[in-house]
């Protein structure tokens, strides 16, 4: 890692920082039953993974003793620990499947209306028609489309209507608490969230847009509406981007890069309230074009 490009802040600046993002992070560990010795050990692996993989010389070997310094952890438990590969971030097979098809339905003309709202689909049609079938069969052939139906009935991600179509439940943009999906989801969403910020607090410039707007000393009914608001405003933003970037990247040949558009909303109650203000913070700058 150049110094040319990265400017790490100083370990003191970064405690208080830290134990704020950490805390909810704990209390979730804490009601899971996650002992802080089992974090500690997860948390070996980790930095000796980091240091293995990502602080490498290039076209030097990567020794015990130089990931020892880099950690602090004894050159014994190094050698544990190393070769374990670097982390492997597999997509479990039933959230890539759900997210692709629930995409090309919010995103996919043929499967939304003028409006760009998911339409009720037959559950099968004229091959020229668009079908809940169509739909399936347009992202997968690994599985039935009423294999499909019938998991997602049973998750409550669609109903039936009354002309025996299958209509999109609003409340399936949302995972179910605790689920495989939402898990996945959790991991993946913090990681590119702190990653963005991580990246722009190191970059001399930074790259990732990663703002907030936040008012402090509300009453709760003003808190309240403020959040039902802001997630309209949110589901519409991503909507709009799903079915952009479905139309930018289908039919183009697949390359090497992701991206990752989230937003956030979060309101709790504070004591003692302060007088209310408004800032939007950040630690970039606007989208260079």
């Amino acid at each position: 890692m150049s110094s040319d490009t990265h400017r790490s802040p100083e370990p003191a600046k970064l405690h208080a920082p830290l134990a704020r993002l950490l805390r909810p992070l704990v209390g979730l560990l804490i009601r899971s039953g996650i002992t802080f010795p089992m974090l500690a050990e997860l948390l070996r692996e980790l930095y000796v993974n980091v240091a293995e993989y990502d602080f490498a010389l290039q076209g030097k070997e990567q020794t015990d003793s130089r990931v020892s310094l880099l950690t602090g952890i004894h050159r014994k438990e190094v050698r544990r620990l190393r070769g374990a590969g670097a982390p492997i971030n597999i997509v479990p097979a039933t959230v890539s499947q759900t997210s692709r098809i629930l995409a090309r339905w919010l995103a996919d003309p043929e499967f939304t209306d003028s409006d760009g709202h998911p339409r009720p689909l037959p559950r099968i049609a004229e091959p020229s028609q668009p079908s809940f079938e169509r739909l399936v069969d347009s992202v997968t052939r690994d599985v039935r489309p009423r294999a499909v139906l019938d998991e997602w009935l049973d998750r409550k991600l669609v109903v039936i209507d009354d002309q025996d179509r299958a209509v999109l439940v609003e409340a399936a943009y949302v995972p179910r608490a605790g689920d495989d999906q939402q898990l996945y989801y959790f991991g993946r969403n913090l990681h590119d969230h702190i990653a963005a910020a991580v990246a722009n607090v190191e970059a001399q410039s930074p790259q990732f847009l990663e703002r907030a707007v936040h008012y402090d000393g509300l009453t709760k009914d003003v808190a309240e509406q403020l959040q039902q608001r802001s997630r309209e405003l949110a589901m519409q933003a991503l909507q709009k981007l799903n079915r952009e970037a479905h139309a930018a990247s289908n039919g183009v040949t697949p390359g090497a890069w992701r991206w990752n558009f989230g937003v956030y909303v979060y309101c709790e109650e504070v004591a003692p309230p302060t007088v209310a203000r408004t800032s939007t913070t950040s630690n970039d700058e606007e989208p260079r074009t």
